[in-house]
């Protein structure tokens, strides 16, 4: 086994690169920009993001996280970490592939912000169309 994996996830316009070591004390560890995660995200929700990988596979507490996230907000760095902690899994251990990709936790949430068209009052939205 390595001694140490790290992936990148990404969503919207967030990216996480996630580092996947041995578990070092008697609990495996999360900490994303220096914090721990249930401090740096304080919604459940997002908290809840970060833990599915590792409740689908099994591995809650088997290994210490250390993330880096920027750009985007809360949301969008929880799902990157979400697929950088995924992918790291993934790449650690080849046989929970098949777990994570039923789960969809593989698949990289492509969407994005689309761009404001000249002429347009935003991305589709026009300006008020006035006959007289």
């Amino acid at each position: 086994m390595e001694k140490q994996v790290n992936r990148v996830g990404k969503r919207k316009s967030a990216v996480a690169r996630v580092y996947l070591r041995n578990r070092a004390g008697t609990d495996g560890t999360i900490k994303i920009n220096g914090r721990d995660y249930k401090e740096y995200f304080p919604r459940v929700l997002h908290q809840r993001l970060v833990e599915q990988p590792l409740e689908v596979t099994s591995t809650l507490g088997q290994f210490d996280l250390i993330v880096n996230c920027q750009g985007g907000g809360l949301s969008g760095q929880a799902g990157a970490v979400r697929h950088g902690i995924s992918r790291a899994l993934e790449t650690q251990d080849n046989e929970l592939r098949t777990v994570l990709k039923r789960a969809g936790y593989l698949t990289r949430d492509a969407r994005k912000v689309e761009r404001k068209k000249y002429g347009l009052a935003g991305a589709r939205k026009s300006y008020q169309f006035s006959k007289r």
